[in-house]
């Protein structure tokens, strides 16, 4: 289990029961299953490279390559403040288009110019979603929970295109039952309008009701909050050196009640030993 002896766990959305009484898992991709945000803070340094050095930002941003740096916590904030932004203003628009105008919006926030040069730079931060690394765990554990019967189903905050390639690459031998992305359902989590769509379509596609649904995400602002506004069952995978929200954003979430998962595990690795654990106490 996740070692964050500083938050107590919530009172769950849904009364507990075993997992495997779960017939579907619904995931949050990117963060959850892909390491979004080392390929993102990567991705975005040519910018912090640029940032005037008589701007106090030069210092806010130091060393962010570094895992659980301040600086890196930081700029994993900015980036989750400007894409909630753009996404709740253009709720239509495809994934890796607005990354692109994130990356541009980043540059001039930081007092970056804005040239032919970094309009390139932002096209390739818009195509590159299909490199971002997995987690180790992430192919193993979603393999063991297939064989063990569940259907793997991602509700994602992109296009189906740069879905598709993270598909072929960093997830490639994970058997995704369906795939519903933002530009399927023409808005972004934390939308209501997704988890809306996750349930209906689950009924739909696969026969499986929504207290047969396990949310699986590591976001708490994307994903845990609605689902407890929908009243969907949770699991928090809570990765070490995550910087999105910091402690004190989240221990506030915590304390005002506005989560309710059920079980926080430090990988999508543990989720799928305490699956097995279970299985194998029903064995007997």
């Amino acid at each position: 289990m996740s070692s964050d002896s500083y938050l107590p766990m919530p009172a769950p959305t849904v009364p507990q029961r075993p997992l495997s009484s779960y017939k579907l898992i619904s995931y949050d991709i990117y963060g959850t299953l892909v390491d979004w945000e080392t390929a993102i803070v990567k991705l975005l340094q040519p910018l912090v490279a640029r940032i005037p050095s008589s701007s106090p930002l030069s210092q806010e941003y130091q060393d962010s390559t570094t895992p659980g740096s301040e600086g890196r916590i930081q700029l994993a904030a900015k980036f989750n403040d400007v894409e909630h932004e753009l996404e709740a203003k253009n709720p239509s628009q495809r994934y890796d288009e607005l990354l692109e105008d994130i990356y541009l919006r980043f540059a001039s926030d930081l007092g970056v110019d804005i040239t032919d040069s970094t309009r390139q730079e932002a096209r390739k931060f818009g195509e590159s979603i299909g490199t971002w690394p997995p987690f180790p765990d992430t192919v193993d554990a979603c393999q063991r929970l297939v064989r063990h019967g569940y259907k793997l189903v991602p509700v994602s905050n992109v296009d189906r295109a740069s879905f598709s390639r993270t598909c072929a690459g960093p997830l490639k031998g994970v058997d995704f039952f369906r795939v519903y992305t933002a530009q399927d359902i023409g808005s972004y989590k934390p939308d209501l309008r997704n988890f809306e769509y996750l349930i209906k379509h689950a009924k739909e596609d696969a026969g499986v009701e929504k207290h047969e649904i396990l949310h699986v995400a590591q976001s708490i602002f994307h994903d845990h909050i609605p689902a407890k506004k929908m009243g969907l069952a949770s699991v928090w995978i809570n990765r070490k050196g995550a910087g999105m929200g910091g402690n004190e954003a989240i221990r506030g979430i915590h304390d005002r009640g506005e989560v309710g998962y059920g079980w926080r595990f430090g990988t999508l690795g543990e989720l799928a030993d305490e699956v097995e654990r279970e299985r194998s106490e029903e064995g007997k």
